[in-house]
């Protein structure tokens, strides 16, 4: 019993790594609407979505928006860290998602998957770059390595004459 107090106390040293807070407060509002805030943000609406209640605004964001938005932003501005630290000409990029609900294995309903279509514009050699690039961010982006379901990226790499 010594021992294994022993190594619980000395495990999380070992592995011991930066922690970084990004804090969130969410207030309700009124009916089945909150207002989500960040310091030095704009405040962000979020209701319960059309799809589950049948009174809600559907201009509104949802959690369930946010959260594929989430999956996707994070994939697209890890691109772009990526090919502004890799040199690669970046001439567009799209990241569509969809995050897809339903009863999952274990009986829970709740979010199955994400389905990440990503349409990237670079010059005619940097095709096979570009598309190395986007399958590298998606293993570094912070978002889909947090979560715990299966994420399905597509990827298109579009061709165009530098601007």
């Amino acid at each position: 019993m010594r021992a294994a107090r022993r190594a619980a106390t000395i495990m999380p040293m070992a592995v011991k790594s930066k922690e970084i807070r990004f804090p969130v407060s969410v207030e309700w509002r009124q009916g089945r609407t909150v207002a989500v805030h960040v310091p030095g943000k704009p405040e962000l609406e979020v209701a319960t979505p059309p799809e589950f209640w049948s009174e809600a605004d559907p201009t509104v964001w949802s959690p369930e928006d946010a959260f594929g938005a989430a999956a996707a932003a994070c994939l697209a501005v890890t691109i772009l860290g990526r090919a502004e630290r890799e040199q690669l000409p970046l001439l567009g990029l799209l990241v569509e998602a969809h995050g897809i609900v339903g009863r999952r294995p274990d009986g829970r309903f709740g979010f199955m998957r994400i389905e990440q279509h990503v349409e990237i514009a670079t010059t005619p050699t940097e095709e096979a770059r570009a598309h190395a690039l986007v399958e590298a961010a998606e293993q570094g982006c912070l978002v889909a390595v947090s979560l715990d379901l299966p994420i399905e990226t597509t990827v298109d790499v579009k061709v165009a004459a530098a601007r």
